[in-house]
């Protein structure tokens, strides 16, 4: 799909006073119209939580079915704060509006639809170009922004500002191909679909800081699979999963322009973000994230993809290639050819990383062995393969904006490998 120019995150709001513990109140069946948001218009069409302007009587029952369906996936469903709430709000007591939808002929070039917002109500309302109005990924994307401005936290926050798309675009793949909104799915007659999982990039240059902003260059619209790790949580990590996933909003810490992963830090303690980091971008080498859409398009795909990470020194040693040094929380994903029935790698570095050896079955089942005091060690049953998978995890998180990249978090990690029962 081409590359899409989506919501802009505005700096220009008083901050948020810190809310207190959430009140909880029986939202009404239909929410009330809101006619101050958003340009308004005389032409409309209605359901119980959102109200389409301009658009043709099929466009709108179109779009009102996949955002309702949305709306039940998310919200009734996994709990997440309605986008009927003002983001003016301390509670979440009402009133609660319809959130307006805008069929319009054109956002510029390359731009299929954006997140508006009106300050003063403390809604947001979307903005589509009709041609894309009957596109999931496209108008659930935007209410991933919509939701995630209801839940005001990150609001005003620079270092969560290249988040807000990865989050919206895991909430669009999630509606579009999960088990979770499954019901709600089938509920409004939508279908699933294809994921929208980018693996080309997020496996070639997973080099790169986790989410990283860079205009041209950046992972930020693509770096969402972590967050699938997240909800997935195949690890079984106390703190994460779905259930909690409101969290990186609810419990961060108000005004303190944190990284999402200060909170994700905090969420998982007394285990380590970096530990969690690990952990996603071993599972990352065969995309063993209980995605099965996902993992067959790796099956797929696999052939395609940049492993070009280090350069050999003879004997079995190697060292990575500068140009593809793992940045800030990122990795060198790196398949071994096995030449025996067990392998070693011993990984030594100039900063702190983690590494794991990634083990797949001919079944397709993984297995994992940390890198411990800088060595793994493996024994290979018949038709197994392996890759190694070294992660620039310092001790200290960095306050980094991923749209101005300083130089702590582009520093990159030189290391070397001496392996042995394979090579690369």
């Amino acid at each position: 799909m081409k590359a899409l120019s989506l919501a802009v995150i505005p700096l220009w709001w008083a901050e948020i006073a810190a809310a207190p513990s959430r009140v909880l109140a029986t939202p009404p069946a239909e929410f009330t119209p809101n006619i101050r948001v958003g340009p308004g218009g005389n032409q409309y069409k209605d359901s119980p939580h959102f109200r389409v302007y301009g658009a043709s009587d099929s466009a709108a029952n179109t779009v009102l079915q996949t955002l309702e369906s949305a709306y039940d996936c998310f919200i009734n469903g996994q709990g997440w704060r309605s986008t009927g709430l003002s983001f003016n709000q301390e509670n979440d007591e009402g009133p609660w509006y319809k959130m307006n939808v805008y069929d319009v002929a054109n956002l510029g070039a390359n731009t299929a639809a954006n997140t508006g917002t009106d300050s003063t109500a403390g809604l947001s309302f979307l903005n589509v170009v009709t041609q894309w109005m009957s596109t999931p990924s496209i108008t659930v994307h935007e209410f991933g922004h919509a939701m995630t401005y209801a839940e005001r936290y990150w609001i005003n926050q620079g270092r969560t500002g290249a988040w807000w798309e990865t989050v919206a675009n895991f909430v669009a793949d999630t509606f579009i191909t999960s088990d979770v909104c499954a019901a709600s799915r089938a509920k409004y007659n939508q279908p699933s679909g294809d994921t929208l999982m980018n693996l080309n990039k997020v496996i070639s240059d997973s080099f790169q800081i986790i989410v990283d902003g860079s205009s041209g260059t950046g992972n930020y619209y693509e770096a969402w699979p972590f967050l699938t790790y997240i909800t997935n949580n195949p690890d079984n990590i106390a703190g994460l999963g779905m259930a909690n996933f409101p969290n990186v909003w609810r419990k961060y810490k108000r005004n303190s322009n944190e990284t999402p992963l200060h909170i994700l830090d905090q969420l998982v303690s007394p285990i380590k973000i970096q530990t969690v980091v690990d952990r996603y971008w071993a599972r990352m080498a065969y995309v063993d994230l209980g995605h099965a859409k996902a993992k067959a398009l790796y099956e797929k795909q696999k052939s395609q993809f940049n492993y070009a990470n280090l350069d050999s020194l003879g004997g079995g040693a190697y060292r990575v290639k500068s140009a593809r040094q793992p940045r800030y929380m990122g990795a060198n994903i790196i398949p071994l050819r096995v030449t025996g029935t067990s392998i070693s790698a011993t990984v030594t570095a100039t900063a702190p990383y983690t590494a794991s050896l990634a083990i797949k079955a001919s079944n397709g089942s993984v297995r994992y062995v940390e890198v411990v005091d800088n060595k793994a060690q493996a024994s290979l049953a018949s038709g197994e393969e392996a890759s190694l998978v070294v992660v620039n995890t310092p001790n200290t998180l960095y306050l980094y904006d991923p749209f101005s990249l300083t130089s702590d978090v582009s520093r990159g990690l030189d290391y070397r490998v001496q392996l042995t029962g394979a090579s690369v």
